[in-house]
Parts: structure tokens; C-alpha cells; sequence
């Protein structure tokens, strides 16, 4: 029950084509489109660059009497497209339509040369009547430019306890944007659109915070739980809306029951995600489930699986056109508990799903990472030590062991891995490995969390460091690259809970493998930092772990500049950092910068971590009341 919609591949990229059927404002012309082809009778349709099938996954074409399909490229002539026998587009003139469909966007020129194959009395129509509106675009003369597509979907949520607070900073202009505007539609959970507004940024690199309360008063809205889709035009350097999203709520005590940060979701649906936990007791595992697409889901074409099982519990419901569904996960698998892990099978309905956790009376939000289904085991991955020494890493914090605990949950990220030969290897402060701890070949299906306390205790209960996860074939077995894993904090004190996950790269060397060290701007290697990091307003104070890893030996200690910005992005202060190689430095806004300097930068204030040195890895947080407290890592660009 899977769309057969190409939507993204790690070679290629995203596809445009998708994002411009799927677009939410392309779903009304979209269906007026076939309305009108529906009153015609019989419908030709030309397909010269193989988008029907899309089209057709994403709208129902089912009540069109198609006449048959034409494409012009030798090679798909007797293809099945449509549940027909592809022709070549001469065969058109013989075929007894009444109006004719060009599959295509910019479609005038292939009108023009199919025109003498077109029957007579034949209307015809194209995809271009499906165009969303010509403000929203960056490139007006190429409609399938990626950057007419810089799109994203957020979970938004307003409804007690909860409040939502998208927070980034117009840094488009770096990549050579004069302008840029945000467009933003907002659906509840039914799916009906509830709102739409444009914020266009007054400022090169100033604040942009959307913030659900005062989208609420805005609108006059009553409570919501849904989605809203972000559309940037004028955007330049690539199509990645990047955004940190804060989760708040408020106890019934004044304290904080919800105090959560995610980061922006992969904005390509994948057929599957990885990552989701089971259940702890007295926890329930909520499950986001949004509709990106103006089709519904239908009943039973997702569903979970136990990793490493091959039974798949069905949803027998259906999810309306960018509905959203809260899913406890318990529904469809009762007696999974952690940590044990979830997989869900999503047939590329959604972008990236977030997760609540709901305990007693506090919540926490996460996301779930997507699942690749076309890796295969890397035979090189054993012999790159020689060269690149630890290779693949994926570096985490180890909070002070005194006032948190830290978990590591190893999570198989990719269809075709059936184990993790990995190690995990503590660092102090200053990149002195304290600790190693290998786990072997773990099976797919495995349930080990791993404690890092039992790493840690070289650091000293006030101490800490971080962690790296690495391959570690020393017992054989099989490795992809594609390393990921779940870290677990908790507040020893008060309870209070926060996780994050990420996956493995190469890190500050200057040999190249593949596409790694990966770099945000240019070919690799990535050797310099630009991390966005937004900062705690309203009392609450933000922290900050910054890692400096390394695959291989690299510079002894960083250069780094933390640079405090005022909403309207002018610079406010600066504090520089050095950080040893393989080690970090956690800090936080309040302790770094003074009152004085913090009122300076007012309201909307936020920082830009930059090294042109090498490359950090970091991660922030807000803490709150009693004990309450936000991780996740930060993006860069």
C-alpha cells in the first residue's frame, strides 16, 4: 500500500517534480484539473517525462475514461503506465479523445510539437493548470527548479497543556538570496486549512520565531494539533527549510510538564522510519501521524513493526488529506515495551513523524529517522581505519553524571542491516579516551541500552564529556556507514526526561570518502562550523554541548566564536572557545554572556557558533523549572 511516488534518493537528491504535485496549494487546482477532464468523456494523456504515475498516486484519476498513453521516448513504448500499454505520441491521431492531458509542467513547447498529432475538436489541457501561485516562486521561467520548493512541515500544536515555537534565522543571504519570504499554511487535525500568512524577514540574518500563541490570538482560533507547512521563496544554496522547534507546557503546579526541542523534519516521505521506542513503565509512546499529502491514507497502508519482526500491526483507519492522527503506539503493539524498538511502516504518506512521551503528568517530544532501504553491508568499511582511523562516528553528550543519567540506544537505520558491530569510547573534556565499551555484533532486534554511567566514572560525578559511537569489527561482521543511535537524558532529581538521535559521519580529516566529511557549502571535506543556536527567553536559561570530533587526529584545539545576535541580526557580543580535539565544552547562555550583554540583545536574541577550522558537532537545550530541561542536536548551515 506503499505510494510509488519517487520522492528522494541519497544520489540524485529531492525530486521537484514531487514536491510540486504534492504541494498543499496545488491540491485544489489539482482537482478542479480532473473535474474538468472527468465532463469530457474519453482523456488522452501524454506523458513525455514519466510524470502520470505520480500524479496519479497523489490524485484519484480513477473517474477519467482514459483513452490511452502516449510518451515520446522509444524505450517506454509498450511500458505499463496508467494500467495501460504506453503508444508513441503518432498514435495519438488515431485515438478517439476528446481532450488530451501533457503530463508536464512548462508545458507549451510540448503542445506545440504533439499539436500535429492532436484529433480534432480536442482540448487540451497540462499540468500547468495545477501551478501554485506565482508569488511563492523563486525561479518564475523553470517551474521544477528545486528552489520553487524549499518546503517543510512542523507538528504545531496549541491546545492545554501544550504550546509550540518554531525559532531560525534568515540565513539564506549567505547562500546569495537578496530577499526572502516565509509562506505558511496552517492545518488542524482534521486537516482543513485554519490559517495562511507570509513573514518576510526585515533584516539580513535577523530572527524569525512563529510562535502557536500568537498564531492563536492572531486568527482567533480555539485550540489545534496540527501541521504547518513552511514554503520559503527567494531561498538560494539549497531547498532545506531548517528550523528548532520547542515544545512548552505548564504543570499544575506552576512547574514545567512539557519542556521539549526538536529540529526540522526531513521534508521527503520515506516507505519506512526507524527509532521509535517502546514504552517504559508508566510511559505511553504517542506517535504523530500527519498526512503530507492531499490524498487520504487509506485503512491498513501503514502500520508497526517490532525491529527485527516480520509481523507488521495494521492502522485500520483511514488519515484524511493532511490530517493528523495521534497514535499510541500500545494500540497496535500492546506488549512492546522498552527497549525494544519500533519501526514504522509509513508508505511514504508523511515526512519525518514526531513522538510524545507521555509520563504522569509530563511530556516529551522527538522525532523518529528515516529508514534506508538502499544501502547494502560496505566491504571497505573494516580497512578504512588505516586511513581514516575511527571513520564513521557519531558523537553524543555525557551530561555531568551528578545531576543526570545518560542512555545510548543503538537503533538499525537501514533495511538490510541485520547487525551493529560497534563500540562506544567515553572522552574527557580535554579528548582523553576514559572509557570503551563494546557491544559486539548486536542483532537487528536486539534490546541492550547501554547505562553510560558505566563509562563515565573517570569523569568524576560533577565531570563531563561525550561518547562516540564507532564500527568495531575486531568479532567480524558487517557495516554500512549508516550508524545511528537514540541517547536517553534524565534528571536524577526531579524525573524530568529528554532524548535525541542522530546518525554517524566522518569527522575533521583532511582524506575524503564517498561524500564525507560532509560539507553544508561546496564539496568535501567539511572542515569549518556555522551552527544556528536559539536562546531562552522568558526565564528560561539555554545550554550547549559542543563536541569537536575527529576521525583522525586534527588541530589541537578549535577556534571558536560564540557571536550573541539581536532579533534584527546585528551582532551583540562575542566569546571565543577552544576546545581540545575530541573533547567538548558544555556551557551555558546565562553563565557566558552577563545581564547586561543579555539585555542588550533583547528579545528574539540568538547565537551563531562559527569555526573555520574544523567542524563541531553540537547539541542545546533550554532548562526550566524543577529540573525540566530540552536536548536535541543543532543544525547547521
Amino acid at each position: 500500500m506503499a505510494l510509488r511516488i519517487d520522492t528522494f534518493d541519497n544520489v540524485r537528491g529531492g525530486n521537484a517534480l514531487y514536491k510540486a504535485l504534492a504541494h498543499p496549494l496545488a491540491a485544489a487546482p489539482g482537482r478542479a484539473l480532473i473535474g474538468r477532464l472527468r465532463r469530457y468523456g474519453k482523456v488522452a494523456v501524454v506523458d513525455p517525462q514519466g510524470a502520470a504515475a505520480g500524479l496519479a498516486e497523489l490524485f484519484d484519476l480513477s473517474a477519467l475514461d482514459i483513452a490511452g498513453v502516449y510518451v515520446q521516448d522509444l524505450a517506454r513504448i509498450g511500458k505499463q503506465t496508467l494500467g495501460r500499454s504506453a503508444e508513441g505520441v503518432p498514435a495519438l491521431a488515431r485515438s478517439a479523445a476528446r481532450a488530451v492531458l501533457v503530463a508536464a509542467f512548462d508545458a507549451d513547447r510540448l503542445i506545440g510539437q504533439i499539436a500535429p498529432f492532436v484529433p480534432q475538436n480536442c482540448d487540451v489541457f497540462s499540468l500547468d493548470d495545477m501551478r501554485i501561485p506565482a508569488e511563492r516562486l523563486t525561479n518564475k521561467s523553470t517551474y521544477l527548479d528545486p528552489l520553487n520548493f524549499v518546503t517543510n512541515f512542523v507538528l504545531f500544536r496549541d491546545a492545554d497543556p501544550v504550546t509550540t515555537q518554531l525559532v531560525t534565522a534568515n540565513y539564506w543571504p549567505g547562500y546569495g538570496s537578496k530577499s526572502v519570504t516565509y509562506w505558511l499554511t496552517l492545518f488542524d487535525g482534521a486537516g482543513e486549512i485554519i490559517a495562511e500568512w507570509s513573514e518576510t524577514p526585515t533584516a539580513e540574518a535577523g530572527a524569525i520565531v512563529i510562535d502557536s500563541r500568537v498564531v492563536r490570538r492572531r486568527f482567533g482560533l480555539g485550540e489545534f494539533s496540527g501541521q504547518l507547512f513552511v514554503h520559503v521563496s527567494g531561498a538560494a544554496g539549497h531547498d532545506i527549510v531548517k528550523y528548532a522547534l520547542d515544545v512548552y507546557g505548564d504543570g499544575p503546579a506552576g512547574g514545567d510538564s512539557s519542556l521539549s526541542c526538536t529540529h526540522d523534519a526531513n521534508a521527503w516521505p520515506s516507505d519506512r522510519y526507524a527509532g521509535l521506542p517502546a514504552p517504559a513503565p508508566g510511559e505511553r509512546v504517542v506517535l504523530w501521524l500527519q498526512n503530507s499529502h492531499a490524498a487520504p491514507v487509506p485503512a491498513g497502508a501503514i502500520g508497526l513493526s517490532v525491529m527485527g519482526g516480520q509481523h507488521i500491526a495494521l492502522l485500520d483507519e483511514p488519515i484524511g488529506p493532511f490530517a493528523t492522527r495521534a497514535l499510541d503506539v500500545a494500540e497496535l503493539l500492546p506488549d512492546l515495551a522498552w527497549p525494544a524498538q519500533n519501526e514504522l511502516h509509513a508508505g511514504k504518506h508523511m515526512v519525518r513523524p514526531r513522538y510524545e512521551i507521555i509520563e504522569g503528568g509530563r511530556r516529551r517530544i522527538a522525532h523518529v529517522n528515516v529508514e534506508r532501504g538502499d544501502l547494502k553491508p560496505n566491504p571497505e568499511l573494516p580497512q578504512l581505519a588505516e586511513t581514516l582511523g575511527k571513520g564513521y562516528l557519531l558523537p553524543a553528550p555525557i551530561l555531568p553524571r551528578g545531576e543526570w543519567q545518560s542512555v545510548l540506544l543503538p537503533t538499525p537505520m537501514a533495511v538490510a542491516q541485520s547487525e551493529l558491530p560497534i563500540a562506544a569510547i567515553a572522552y574527557d573534556t580535554q579528548g582523553r579516551e576514559v572509557a570503551r565499551h563494546r557491544f559486539g555484533r548486536l542483532p537487528r532486534g536486539h534490546r541492550t541500552a547501554f547505562d553510560l554511567d558505566e563509562l563515565s566514572g573517570a569523569l568524576g560525578d560533577d565531570g563531563y564529556g561525550h561518547v562516540e559511537l564507532v564500527y568495531d569489527f575486531a568479532e567480524g561482521g558487517d557495516g554500512d556507514g549508516w550508524l545511528h543511535a537514540l541517547f536517553r537524558y534524565r534528571h536524577r532529581l526531579s524525573g524530568h526526561a529528554a532524548e535525541t538521535s542522530f546518525g554517524a559521519h566522518v569527522f575533521n580529516t583532511i582524506l575524503t570518502y564517498r561524500d564525507e566529511p560532509q560539507s553544508y557549502s561546496g564539496r568535501p571535506p567539511g572542515l569549518s562550523t556555522r551552527l544556528f543556536l536559539r536562546l531562552g527567553q522568558n526565564g528560561y536559561d539555554t545550554l550547549c554541548h559542543l563536541i569537536y570530533p575527529a576521525s583522525s587526529p586534527w588541530r589541537t584545539k578549535s577556534t571558536t566564536d560564540v557571536i550573541l545576535h539581536d532579533a534584527s541580526g546585528c551582532e551583540v557580543a562575542r566569546r571565543s572557545l577552544a576546545i581540545a580535539c575530541s573533547g567538548s565544552h558544555l556551557w551555558r547562555y546565562h553563565g557566558l554572556f552577563d545581564k547586561a550583554t543579555r539585555e542588550a540583545a533583547g528579545p528574539g536574541a540568538y547565537a551563531v557558533i562559527r569555526d573555520t577550522t574544523c567542524r563541531l558537532f553540537g547539541y542545546h537545550g533550554l532548562i526550566g523549572r524543577d529540573g525540566a530541561f530540552s536536548l536535541d542536536h543543532m543544525f547547521g548551515y
